[in-house]
């Protein structure tokens, strides 16, 4: 077992992270968690060195025995059966707090006797409950009834586990209505940090003649519904980020669209500055690219349904499509919310205002005192079901 590290005032901390696999929005909420225990090790599923900042590689990082299997670098999703299995397998018992921040399993883990255990929660696992059909829309054939066991089983593991958490933080309201329906649990809302100090607006001038997405291709992101929808609306689309579906949208997206992959740092800070606006196609749990965007002066169009709810104020900071039922709907309720967005003049200074609200030091403060406060309190689980 790894030594106990020394956080704050003699804590031994152990932090859980489903996996280290690149830097996405949960890595940069991890990263924010772990500077304010510097010594803590990091328990994980997966750790690929150098996928992640030097500020998480600069804490010991203890991974689980599925790093040894074969194929693990490029096919480790295929390995979720074992997920379960492989969180409980870490011994936490040499630690009085544990912190996780979790969008899959992070939060099962068994912590000590005594022990206490804050999850940041960023959903409940989509591709396990509500969202199963995006994720996987072959229902037929024996892999697919496979499948279904090994999820319904995952399911039952998932809300069984969550008693071993003593709070939960939630990063919006949207998630903290999953966590309530799936877990029987309430929730502390604490949106997760943005780095405001370095995304910040352009001198005035004249904007680009584009809009931009930036999201990993999965499923449920939609980045489809956003190819059309400014397909519809005349504007080309700048698309950033990278991961297993980019292929597929490479295959699908027509001349307007700009697929840029992996872009970071000032190049993206530029793509956001130079934008019409920033494009939220899907349902997101929060979406961290919405503040961003905010916070370098470029109003955001999303449809008006999940945790952009807590960011965007609707002719304020960009414009809230009707969440329409089919898809049909959806590409023509976002093509008028872009339509909108050109007719409006937003006030820059109002967007960046909004942004710094999500600032790094709000959260770190808010972290801790969610952290003392909890450290305070009588053992026993915060806000069960019956």
């Amino acid at each position: 077992m790894t030594p106990p590290a020394t956080g704050l005032a003699g804590l031994r901390v152990a932090l859980v992270h489903d996996w280290l696999t690149g830097m996405r929005g949960g890595e940069k909420v991890l990263e924010a968690i772990a500077g304010a225990f510097p010594e803590a090790p990091i328990f994980t599923l997966f750790h690929f060195p150098g996928s992640v900042s030097p500020a998480i590689e600069a804490h010991p990082v203890v991974p689980s025995f599925l790093q040894r299997l074969p194929g693990v670098r490029l096919h480790y999703r295929r390995y979720l059966p074992l997920f379960p299995v492989a969180i409980e397998d870490f011994d936490l018992s040499g630690y009085d707090l544990v912190v996780s921040t979790s969008h899959c399993v992070a939060k099962g883990a068994i912590p000590a006797p005594g022990a206490k255990h804050l999850c940041y929660c960023h959903t409940p696992m989509r591709y396990a409950w509500d969202q199963e059909h995006a994720y996987f829309p072959r229902r037929r054939g024996a892999g697919a009834r496979l499948r279904g066991l090994v999820l319904s089983a995952l399911r039952t593991w998932d809300a069984a586990s969550a008693p071993r958490v003593d709070r939960f933080a939630a990063n919006s309201r949207f998630v903290a209505e999953r966590i309530r329906r799936y877990y029987g649990r309430e929730a502390v809302v604490l949106p997760p940090p943005v780095d405001t100090e370095f995304f910040t607006p352009a001198a005035p001038g004249s904007r680009d003649a584009y809009a931009l997405a930036v999201s990993a291709p999965a499923p449920y992101k939609r980045l489809d519904l956003a190819i059309q929808a400014c397909e519809q609306a005349g504007i080309p689309l700048i698309i950033v980020g990278d991961g297993p579906g980019l292929s597929r949208l490479r295959r699908t997206a027509g001349s307007g669209v700009d697929l840029r992959g992996r872009v970071e740092g000032p190049e993206l800070r530029e793509l956001y500055r130079g934008a019409i606006c920033l494009v939220q196609p899907g349902i997101e749990d929060f979406g961290i690219a919405p503040v961003e965007a905010l916070a370098c002066g470029t109003p955001v169009v999303a449809l008006g349904r999940g945790g952009v709810l807590d960011i965007v104020d609707d002719g304020v900071h960009g414009v809230l499509a009707a969440p329409a039922g089919d898809d049909r709907g959806r590409v023509r309720a976002l093509a008028a919310a872009i339509d909108k967005a050109r007719g409006i003049r937003f006030n820059s200074s109002e967007l960046r205002l909004r942004a710094e609200g999500f600032s790094l030091d709000r959260f770190r403060e808010a972290f801790l005192a969610l952290v003392d406060d909890l450290l305070s309190r009588a053992p026993g689980r915060e806000g069960a079901g019956p």
